[in-house]
């Protein structure tokens, strides 16, 4: 009898367990309309006419088409007299589709997009599988991959060693130095700090992004004396001293805590030095013409034609998005990107033997660690027309025009929204729980506060105004910073040897492309290991 009921039970424990099983599977066809949800068109959609017919997709891919034969049967195999990396900070493959939405339409091209030959490199470093802007500087710049947070060394520093990085044979050498070397002029653009991680990879050597200045050096626990400070390697180290142009903020970096600057904003320093000034006696003492600016008007002042070397320092720290810059009517005191790019060429262009430029849209990065997607396409914008300008201003037949990322973002475009439906509103399909999620969101970050509330559940934005720029977009993990993505950034190219730049490569191989273009550096014609 007790075997019976035992039997008995399992098979309703069985019976239960099964029905369940069966209500929580869904159907194929419940199944495939949960992935692939027909949604109510949008009234605001109207399809162009053009594509609703076979004809304009095929002689759309026959026009792409021709131009990639035209290219292959007639590869640019000149010789580069100018090089221009371009790097957008944090601009993912996501960011620059978003990107085109944030322009109308997702068939818009970003400018650069238009480039020849796109390519896909692998940002790790030694250390971490997820990047930082110091690491992936060392690999574009330098060519070798260093570990998390650590610039121009090699992975023998550990980050924040107080001593591993005084040891010069761990120091890596940049494609600055390889074209100064070569007789050419180097020069660095930047809309974030110019001792800021990214740019001071053009000239700089530390176990610590973070070393600016030397008082942050002392609050480690390291010597400032041992240890140079990145502010003071770009006045005092051999290659940043002979950078022809420096144009960014970050002035507090280079003086006092006790001095202010013109705007009345204090140094960041505790040595007593103004950096500036010995910037400036520098260039006099070597019977050069430096000119050093802090504003938009100052920069327009000068005769760029009769400045050997040019110091711009447009903020005490980054120099603002570049949204906010024009709805603060910031645009007639700072310079944009583009503003500093076209100065920069103007400067280098004066010299035959030709240059190196790095510009880099640091904000891009700033935006999206704030969940801020809005201003990060804002400058995501700008920074393509900075590229665009650069690229009118010279010749595809001498210049070769690189543009790039250092890595990658949580940023992701999800949800089913229509067509030309504005990438900042919610996505047209309600989540299971019927509330509204946007567009963009991120993987983790302060968004987190547009998503979740303990009292409440889920938030409902339903009455929210997503498209404020200030806006912080959902985050499915609270962090007061969002974090880097680890996946693979793109590379696109234009100018003499664009061709190399094609496939899946090391970001560390980018230097090596650009060397051999010019034929400067260790990966000159007479240098290469056959």
């Amino acid at each position: 009898m007790k075997t019976f009921y035992c039997c008995l039970s399992l098979l309703l424990i069985y019976g239960i367990c099964h029905n369940s099983l069966a209500k929580e599977l869904p159907t194929e066809e419940e199944l495939e309309l949960k992935q692939h949800p027909r949604l109510v068109s949008s009234r605001d959609f109207v399809a162009l006419d053009e594509e609703l017919e076979t004809r304009f997709w095929h002689d759309k891919a026959q026009s792409i088409l021709a131009d990639k034969l035209s290219h292959h049967k007639a590869l640019n195999e000149n010789r580069a007299k100018n090089i221009i990396l371009f790097l957008g900070d944090g601009m993912s493959v996501h960011t620059i589709a978003a990107t085109r939405a944030h322009l109308g339409d997702s068939n818009k091209q970003v400018y650069f997009e238009k480039f020849p030959y796109v390519g896909l490199s692998k940002t790790y470093a030694i250390d971490e599988r997820t990047p930082d802007s110091a690491s992936t500087a060392t690999a574009y710049l330098s060519g070798v991959k260093g570990n998390y947070g650590t610039i121009g060394v090699n992975a023998e520093v550990p980050r924040r060693d107080c001593l591993a990085a005084t040891n010069t044979s761990t120091h890596t050498q940049s494609i600055a130095q390889w074209a100064q070397e070569a007789g050419k002029w180097a020069g660095l653009v930047t809309t974030a700090r110019v001792t800021h991680a990214s740019p001071a990879g053009v000239y700089a050597h530390t176990a610590e992004r973070d070393w600016e200045d030397d008082q942050t050096i002392e609050k480690h626990g390291c010597s400032a004396e041992l240890n140079t400070d990145i502010a003071r390697q770009l006045v005092e180290g051999s290659v940043g001293k002979d950078l022809r142009v420096i144009l960014g903020g970050g002035r507090a970096k280079f003086r006092d805590q006790t001095k202010h600057d013109e705007e009345g904003i204090f140094g960041e320093r505790s040595d007593g030095r103004d950096l500036i000034e010995d910037w400036k006696n520098d260039k006099t003492e070597r019977g050069q013409r430096g000119e050093y600016v802090w504003s938009l008007k100052g920069l327009s002042q000068l005769d760029l034609s009769k400045t050997d070397y040019l110091l711009g320092l447009f903020d005490a720290s980054h120099c603002p998005y570049h949204g906010d810059r024009q709805r603060s009517h910031l645009e007639y005191a700072e310079p944009s990107l583009s503003d500093m790019t076209e100065a920069a060429l103007k400067v280098l262009s004066r010299n035959e033997e030709g240059y190196f430029l790095f510009v880099e849209s640091g904000r891009i990065d700033m935006a999206h660690h704030a969940t801020l997607a809005h201003k990060a396409l804002e400058d995501t914008q700008e920074f393509a027309r900075a590229i665009e300008l650069a690229r009118d201003l010279t010749n595809e037949e001498d210049t070769l025009i690189v543009v790039t990322s250092d890595h990658s973002h949580t940023m992701s475009i999800n949800g089913y929204p229509y067509r030309r439906q504005n990438i900042y509103e919610t996505a047209p399909n309600l989540a299971d729980d019927e509330l509204p999620f946007t567009i963009l969101s991120y993987a983790n970050g302060p968004g987190f506060g547009q998503t979740y509330n303990e009292q409440i559940g889920r938030l409902d934005l339903s009455h929210v105004n997503t498209e404020n720029v200030d806006f912080e977009f959902q985050a499915t993990v609270p962090l007061s910073s969002e974090t880097h993505g680890g996946e693979d950034v793109a590379v696109f190219a234009s100018g003499p040897k664009e061709h190399l730049f094609s496939g899946n490569y090391e970001q560390s191989t980018i230097p090596a492309l650009m060397a051999h273009a010019a034929n400067i550096g260790p990966f000159a014609e007479d240098k290469l290991q056959k």
